[in-house]
């Protein structure tokens, strides 16, 4: 087989750590139980569940009956946005920015289209929302606030604190999309004011197909799935134990090295910025030069589009974040809404640093670049 190539598309997912592998094992071999039965083989999946669900309220800063598992982030969100607003009776009002992830706009745009009026903030030159447009936006009318703590694209950090000041002066609910923050930037609900965050486990090396939903005592929500009553009767159907105990552990190693891993990790991106400065002559930086996640970088190479530039540096497996169609390749929306003409936005290229990047990581990958970047650029 040959050598994989250098993995820097951490933003999209992550591998599962052994120490995630080795705590679920169990509950896929012996621990077969149901955690709603009575007798001890459900006694011990249902602490299973307890345990993890106190990891995940350790790393977010909760109660532990604050946290709703689900199935990943894409429910978490859907589930935040739809059972608030359901849960309103007289607010017919969303305020969302343009830079949401399919998981939060889907479901904005979903209620838009059964009638809920819908604000999209928009976002500065650094890729940040603006919240005097938010300000302007919030009004007695609006019923929840769902803006991301980070962008997955650009790692930009948005303004969630403000935002939750000006949803709550109204009586609003704020939720924040925390997937691609959690485990690499602290995440204290009480500090932030939110209401509801959404994590998804896979982004923080933990399997696929789980999540959780933090929501804070008294907030009012309609459940999402029926059923038998799961969950504080929010989230029903039996719980994926392996994969619940799994995003526990994940979220009790991140938050034991979660300052040391992102040090480490921020360096080694610096490190990669810096090499692709000094080599290429105009490329940019996309999104606010500090207030983003530790491992993110979104480079912008002139002359020569991203998906031309990831083809010809088969050493790394990274991703633009635009769409590619039939007629060509479109830039990203994201990359288009903080003000890049289109023409220079396609040239975007995300590259995102997980735990196991090294430093020769960060050699290669430099000399890939500038080397498919040169070639192109050339042509």
């Amino acid at each position: 087989m040959a050598e994989m190539p250098i993995y820097l598309d951490h933003n999209a997912t992550t591998p599962i750590l052994p120490e995630v592998v080795d705590a679920m094992l169990p509950y896929l071999r012996e621990h077969f139980g149901n955690p709603s039965s009575g007798h001890v083989y459900g006694r011990r999946a249902h602490d299973a569940v307890a345990r993890a669900r106190g990891q995940v309220a350790v790393l977010l800063g909760c109660n532990e009956e604050e946290v709703i598992f689900t199935s990943g982030g894409t429910e978490a969100n859907n589930f935040a946005i739809r059972g608030v607003v359901e849960a309103s009776d007289d607010r017919r009002h969303v305020v969302t920015t343009g830079i949401e992830h399919p998981a939060t706009e889907r479901p904005c745009e979903w209620l838009e289209q059964h009638g809920m009026r819908l604000t999209r903030i928009g976002v500065d030159v650094d890729g940040r929302a603006r919240v005097e447009e938010a300000r302007a936006a919030i009004d007695t009318a609006t019923a929840l606030v769902t803006v991301m703590h980070s962008n997955n694209e650009t790692g930009v950090l948005q303004p969630i604190a403000d935002c939750a000041v000006l949803a709550h002066a109204v009586g609003a609910i704020l939720h924040t999309d925390a997937a691609q923050s959690a485990g690499k930037v602290a995440l204290k609900v009480r500090e932030l004011g939110v209401d509801l965050l959404s994590v998804a486990g896979h982004k923080l090396y933990a399997p696929k197909g789980v999540g959780a939903l933090y929501v804070r005592r008294g907030t009012p929500m309609v459940p999402f799935v029926l059923g038998a009553g799961h969950e504080r009767g929010l989230r029903s159907g039996t719980e994926n134990v392996a994969a619940i105990v799994g995003l526990g552990m994940a979220c009790e190693i991140a938050g034991s090295d979660m300052d040391a891993v992102a040090v480490r990790v921020a360096a080694l991106r610096d490190d990669l910025w810096r090499r692709l400065e000094s080599a290429v002559p105009g490329v940019m930086l996309n999104g606010h030069r500090t207030l983003r996640l530790p491992n993110t970088l979104n480079v912008r190479f002139p002359r020569v589009s991203g998906n031309t530039l990831l083809e010809g540096a088969p050493e790394i497996a990274a991703s633009t974040g635009s769409a590619c169609h039939a007629g060509g390749e479109s830039a990203s929306a994201v990359i288009l809404a903080m003000g890049i003409a289109p023409e220079d936005a396609v040239g975007s290229i995300r590259l995102t640093l997980g735990r196991g990047t090294t430093a020769a990581d960060i050699a290669v990958t430099a000399n890939a670049l500038v080397r498919s970047w040169r070639s192109a650029s050339s042509t």
